[in-house]
């Protein structure tokens, strides 16, 4: 990854909880869970909470096709560790009423509101024509899908996130048993709400900055472009980006902060266009 603290800067119970997992699956674990478990009460308290229940939870869309609307979101952001993570969930979680590799096979239901989907995605506005005959909760719950993968699909660009040797198999399984929930004791006190938790509590970066890294308003480079990119081409963050933040004078723990913010400032704001475009068709 590209922020040594992702990789070493965990508290101690993250630590031991790291190293034994590792031992036990015979991998290390991956970038996906160090992350989450670096500052817990920043990011992954409310990110889990959204999460469990749209991927796991009771839903018009069965565990494989959530998994599937959550790897065509990954292709959209052009984002390899997403996109071969959630073909494999796919596979484990569905039951054979979606295929990663025969998409045109699932049900039209599925392929329509994937298509509604991409358009959020892309931060453009959403056409809600092929959602116009879905249950209106079928579509609610679709986005709040999209509104996850949309955030850590940046988040796994910027940061650069690999998958290791053995760590496909082992990974994907443990989080379908785990139903993308973490143990208690890993997760820090913080705030439940997503905006609350990234863009006001007490952080290494104001809210003022973290707010304007959302939308670009008013923000100072070298700033200003880092975050365009998280938020519009996370694809395309290279080792450089950070090397050159590192270089102004930022810490490694403000990056970490600018580049949450960036990313959940964009996702936010197409999950707002979809709802939006819903309630005016």
């Amino acid at each position: 990854m590209r922020l040594s603290i992702l990789e070493h800067g965990h508290r101690r119970r993250a630590r031991l909880f790291l190293a034994v997992t590792g031992k036990l699956s015979g991998v290390p674990s991956p970038d996906i869970v160090k992350f989450l478990l670096y500052r817990p009460g920043f990011l992954t308290r409310p990110l889990l909470e959204l999460t469990a229940p749209a991927m796991r939870g009771p839903s018009y869309w069965t565990a494989g096709e959530r998994e599937y609307l959550a790897m065509s979101t990954a292709r959209v952001h052009e984002c390899p560790f997403c996109v071969v993570t959630h073909a494999e969930l796919t596979r484990i979680a569905g039951h054979g009423e979606v295929d990663p590799d025969r998409p045109a096979d699932a049900r039209p239901e599925l392929l329509a509101v994937q298509r509604f989907l991409a358009d959020v995605s892309r931060a453009a506005d959403p056409d809600p024509a092929p959602v116009r005959d879905l249950p209106g909760q079928a579509v609610a719950e679709a986005l709040k899908v999209n509104l996850v993968w949309n955030i850590v699909n940046r988040l796994a660009n910027a940061f650069g996130f690999e998958l290791l040797d053995g760590q496909l198999k082992t990974g994907t399984r443990a989080l379908h048993r785990a139903g993308y929930r973490f143990p208690g004791f890993l997760l820090a006190a913080g705030p439940d709400d997503l905006r609350e938790s990234v863009f006001e509590q007490p952080a290494h970066t104001s809210p003022e900055l973290r707010r304007a890294a959302a939308t670009g308003d008013g923000l100072e480079p070298p700033w200003r472009d880092y975050a365009a990119s998280v938020r519009d081409a996370s694809h395309r963050v290279t080792d450089d980006d950070v090397r050159r933040l590192v270089a102004a004078g930022h810490t490694e723990d403000e990056i970490f902060e600018v580049t949450v913010a960036a990313a959940v400032g964009a996702a936010l704001r197409s999950f707002d266009a979809g709802r939006a475009a819903l309630k005016q068709d």
